[in-house]
């Protein structure tokens, strides 16, 4: 079972690259934060995960008020928290706002953009992810704030980037079905880097990408993620991947800081919400749906969590109000 893809299954990815650009030292871009990123990107609502492919020559990226880091090539950056951040080249450039600029260079499409000094050469890609807010929390707060890795040091990794510039290059000559190919590729390059992150983790890690790796913990969170309407308890849990009720509440509460029942109601809530206001199912369906057995239970279960009951939080959704 793979726990990673049955919550990205849930989560709805959409994925695109939107930047493909030629920039020569010195020079220096300001990525806005996600809400403004969302924005101007069509992506109102969801949370937004910005990610740059160096292809050639080095760079840094820097959140502001934090230290550079130096970016090489064959590697990617994410930033999947969404935070505004520098991405440059060189001292003395002057700032190219990307709140201000992005607008235009969107409506060029993926022609090269060029910009610089006109000294040493950097390529590179900029894409995104978006994805639900609330039910990516989990996941999106076990990662840093910003976290790099190289795709060239295997086949596998050369292959995704020779693909992503076969695909930068089609949209560029406009070809036919080029954009959906791009954003299945974004999305395979977002994955891939979250896979090599998880690998990199030390022994030592704890949090909800720590936990996946191991063997009952992992196993249990995929089952949740499948079938989260199953009357699952610990014992059923610890039959299911082969080790005691104590070891399995032990570990699980290790990496999570919780017990599994606990996750699973949180996970089925977060499930109830986003039915709540995507749809027009009633409070009962939805209810029975996300795994419990009256609309009372998921009524009170719904109110501790949110500081609001079902009904009241669906409408002021729909209304453009913000819950508590």
């Amino acid at each position: 079972m793979d726990v990673v893809s049955e919550l990205l299954k849930v989560v709805k990815l959409d994925s695109a690259i939107f930047f493909n650009c030629e920039a020569s030292s010195p020079w220096c871009y300001r990525a806005p934060e996600s809400a403004c990123a969302a924005r101007l990107l069509a992506q109102t609502g969801r949370h937004v995960i910005i990610f740059h492919l160096l292809l050639q020559g080095r760079a840094y990226v820097q959140l502001e008020g934090g230290e550079r880091t130096s970016v090489a090539e064959g590697e990617i950056v994410t930033l999947p928290h969404g935070q505004a951040h520098l991405l440059g080249n060189g001292e003395g450039a002057a700032l190219i706002d990307g709140e201000r600029a992005l607008p235009k260079l969107l409506a060029r499409g993926l022609e090269v953009i060029k910009l610089g000094g006109g000294g040493d050469r950097t390529l590179f890609v900029c894409g995104f992810l978006s994805c639900d807010p609330l039910l990516s929390k989990g996941f999106l707060q076990a990662l840093p704030p910003l976290f790099k890795v190289n795709i060239r040091d295997d086949p596998s990794g050369r292959w995704l980037e020779d693909s992503l510039r076969f695909a930068v290059a089609e949209a560029v000559a406009a070809r036919e079905g080029v954009n959906a190919m791009l954003a299945k590729l974004s999305e395979a390059v977002f994955i891939e880097t979250v896979r090599r992150y998880i690998r990199s983790l030390p022994p030592t890690e704890v949090g909800w990408l720590a936990g996946v790796r191991d063997p009952a913990v992992g196993q249990v969170l995929s089952l949740f993620h499948e079938r989260p309407a199953h009357p699952w308890n610990i014992a059923k849990l610890a039959k299911a991947v082969g080790v005691s009720r104590s070891v399995l509440a032990e570990r699980f509460r290790h990496y999570l800081g919780q017990s599994p029942i606990a996750y699973l109601t949180r996970w089925r809530l977060r499930l109830g919400a986003r039915a709540l206001t995507s749809g027009s199912r009633s409070v009962a369906e939805i209810a029975s749906e996300v795994g419990y057995e009256s609309e009372a239970s998921f009524n009170r279960a719904f109110k501790r969590h949110f500081d609001l009951p079902p009904a009241r939080y669906r409408k002021n959704r729909t209304s453009g109000a913000h819950p508590t």
